[in-house]
């Protein structure tokens, strides 16, 4: 049952599944192990930059495209439901038709962008799609009537959804089940829905004949593979998970934004969680995801701690001064990336195929 729930792709390594199975139970009661806004926040994100992070993984790791337009598609998703829900007001019909119009704008830009730009050299392909991506993001920002400009747009949601719908009066394990609790386990079922649908797409045929022209894209195409159409359904598939990714993160945050959203930080962000994670491994999503969340939001908080318990010590109170937070998680960075060059998932399963080898 879980072998055909996982496509075949099982983790093979006994800390890799303790590792997923500790992130999966984390997430799936997150709302009750760990009360507060903010830890229900950063749970939220995880499950969102799960389905992001694998989504990009697709293109780089599986199929060895390199894009910069990933987090235009991922702001189309979020633009698109946040702006009719903010036109048509907080019903389900304004989200489908949202998602449903950002999804058709996803796939005719990854369409056209596919078409015209797939069949250049790599680096040629990663410049233009920064292009496409850097305009859309100033279009966001300019087109202020419409989109907020800087400032964004916030807008309500369905009643279901509100923080201040109660489902049922009394509480369950110290927790209201109000619409925050709803919106939160709808997020996380989604991602999980997207992340087993990818999980099956790179172990079908089709994520073969992927992981085949990103290996040598020449003998696929000596093969008899139409390596550009190939190339052309990953970009478009990739775009729109992210697409619903986007979504998922608007009905969130009940906000949209070009610096939330559509900024070049999110994009690094997806780099750098893929290789911290592994890439070529979906896997390597999920432990990327928690791990880079998580310092992103608790290493400055634990710096605190340690600079205070060093206060004796001027020069490591100072050295481990809160301020000082993205220097080390840049050292942080660095080390996973000397430890772990093919990334945490591909070290841990290359380890269990050599302890079975001996």
């Amino acid at each position: 049952m879980i072998k055909t729930l996982l496509s075949g792709d099982l983790p093979r390594s006994r800390l890799l599944t303790a590792m997923l199975l500790a992130v999966l139970f984390g997430l799936a009661f997150a709302p009750f192990l760990f009360p507060g806004a903010r830890s229900l926040n950063v749970a939220a994100t995880i499950c969102v930059f799960i389905v992001l992070v694998a989504s990009y993984d697709l293109l780089l790791g599986y199929t060895g495209i390199v894009s910069f337009a990933h987090t235009m598609f991922y702001g189309i998703g979020a633009y698109g439901v946040g702006l009719a829900l903010h036109a048509m007001g907080p019903s389900w019909w304004a989200i489908c038709v949202g998602t449903a119009g950002a999804l058709s704008l996803s796939l005719v830009l990854a369409l056209v962008i596919g078409l015209f730009s797939l069949r250049v050299r790599a680096i040629f392909y990663a410049m233009i799609t920064l292009a496409v991506a850097s305009a859309f993001a100033v279009l966001a920002s300019q087109l202020s009537d419409l989109t907020g400009g800087e400032d964004g747009r916030t807008f309500r949601v369905p009643e279901l959804l509100q923080p201040g719908f109660h489902l049922i009066e009394r509480e369950i394990l110290g927790r209201a089940i109000d619409g925050k609790l709803i919106t939160y386990y709808l997020v996380f079922f989604a991602a999980l829905a997207l992340f087993l649908f990818m999980l099956r797409i790179v172990n079908s045929p089709f994520g073969r004949v992927l992981q085949a022209i990103r290996e040598n894209d020449f003998r696929a195409e000596a093969l008899g593979y139409r390596t550009v159409i190939y190339r052309t359904l990953a970009n478009c598939l990739g775009a729109l998970i992210a697409t619903l990714a986007g979504v998922l993160m608007a009905l969130w945050l009940r906000y949209v934004g070009p610096k939330t959203m559509l900024s070049f930080e999110v994009m690094t962000d997806i780099l750098l969680i893929v290789v911290i994670g592994g890439m070529g491994t979906v896997y390597g999503a999920v432990i990327g995801s928690a791990l880079f969340i998580l310092m992103q939001n608790y290493l400055q908080v634990l710096m605190k701690e340690a600079s205070g318990a060093l206060a004796g010590v001027p020069l490591l109170a100072n050295l481990f001064h809160p301020d000082r937070w993205l220097l080390w998680l840049g050292v942080l960075f660095v080390l996973s990336v000397y430890f772990f060059p093919t990334g945490i998932v591909g070290r841990l399963r290359t380890k269990a195929v050599l302890r079975r080898l001996r």
